[in-house]
């Protein structure tokens, strides 16, 4: 291993600091699950080292009705996986939790690590921008907060300053008749990088699918929003030729390529299959709601 500088700040505005100072080559440790293994296997060699973990206030979990959903930079996705209020307000996030890496991995890697990592193929990013997220990031001019949906330029890039670093996710309160569903095909079961996941948000008004959102993962540069597909059944009602029809309209608008994972005409059609079952989950799961509530 390449030997670096290690700081621990005891505060945000000391971990902001080091970032300037060292112009963005500190690379930040929040739950290490990337990085440390990256370090060992000689993939990343940092001069500089910045352990987030003491910095007090970071790893919280808060929920109101007004506010949402909250989640501090060092929250693990364990948290996330096992909170209850989670698993009923946001189903998909709690799915894509359960689906990532390994339960040990999930005990130490975070949510914003996640985010920031900014892989094509992260299982939390489609459920987040689903779910209308947004991340309040803090640099030396203060705090600014930015749409996930608008976070990343490419793989592994972010709008993030190289003096920033993210400190908090908030997601909107979850509408009433609303089925959150994300789902993610690999070539094994568990512990797999995603070939696709498609995460869907669905409202109803009665019968009509008020709103709709659909997320696509590992098919494209950057998660990508199917606002082609969503088209098809926003202010309609959600029959079944309406779904196939959006399913089809979500593989035309994704871009994937051929990797060991999967060819780009079978991530195509797993992107049509995947968005008509999540649709039609997500459909079922609000319907069940209004029927609770009549």
């Amino acid at each position: 291993m390449r030997r670096f500088e290690y700081f621990e700040p005891e505060t945000l505005t000391e971990a902001v600091s080091l970032r300037g100072q060292y112009d963005g080559q500190a690379s930040l440790l929040a739950g290490g699950t990337d990085l440390l293994v990256e370090i060992k296997e000689h993939l990343r060699t940092p001069d500089y080292v910045v352990n987030l973990k003491k910095i007090p206030g970071l790893d919280h979990l808060t929920y109101d009705d007004t506010h949402g959903l909250r989640i501090g930079s060092l929250t693990t996705l364990r948290t996330i996986e096992t909170s209850p209020l989670i698993i009923k307000e946001y189903a998909g996030l709690a799915q894509a939790a359960r689906e990532l890496g390994s339960i040990q991995v999930r005990n130490r890697a975070t949510v914003a690590g996640n985010i920031c990592r900014a892989s094509p193929s992260a299982d939390t990013l489609p459920p987040l921008i689903a779910d209308g997220a947004t991340v309040r990031v803090s640099g030396p001019a203060g705090d600014r907060v930015i749409l996930l949906e608008a976070f990343f330029t490419g793989p592994g890039q972010t709008v993030l300053a190289t003096d920033e670093i993210v400190v908090e996710i908030a997601v909107p309160t979850r509408p009433a008749y609303t089925g959150k569903v994300y789902l993610k095909h690999g070539r094994r079961k568990a512990m797999e990088l995603a070939t696709v996941g498609v995460a869907v948000a669905l409202t109803l008004t009665d019968e009509i699918c008020a709103e709709i959102r659909i997320v696509l993962g590992a098919v494209a540069p950057t998660p990508l929003r199917a606002r082609k597909a969503e088209q098809v059944l926003r202010g309609r009602t959600a029959a079944d030729q309406a779904v196939a029809m959006a399913a089809q309209a979500a593989m035309a608008e994704s871009r994937p390529i051929s990797d060991v994972r999967g060819s780009a005409a079978y991530r195509r059609e797993m992107v049509r299959v995947l968005t008509d079952r999540a649709i039609r989950q997500a459909l079922q799961l609000a319907k069940t709601e209004q029927g609770n509530s009549s």
